[in-house]
């Protein structure tokens, strides 16, 4: 598990995910990925997350964040 800070533009959130066996976290600073943040808060490892970020399952199972192909300012919806 990792936890992240996030932009969404017009507010800061915190989001625990599940990527840390294929992502470090030093990799993803200032990396741009989608999130869901009309959730309610869930509490994992004793820790509140705020949201769920978009990932796709490669054949190995391991998580693949989906990433916009062109920069797109914080908080951007997605349709």
């Amino acid at each position: 598990m990792i936890k992240l800070a996030l932009d969404l533009g017009s507010e800061k959130r915190q989001i625990v995910a599940g990527i840390g066996r294929a992502y470090k976290p030093e990799d993803l600073i200032g990396l741009e990925i989608a999130v869901v943040a009309n959730l309610e808060p869930k509490t994992l490892m004793g820790i509140e997350s705020n949201g769920m970020l978009l990932a796709a399952s490669a054949d190995d199972g391991e998580p693949v964040l989906l990433i916009p192909q062109k920069e797109v300012p914080p908080g951007t919806e997605i349709r």
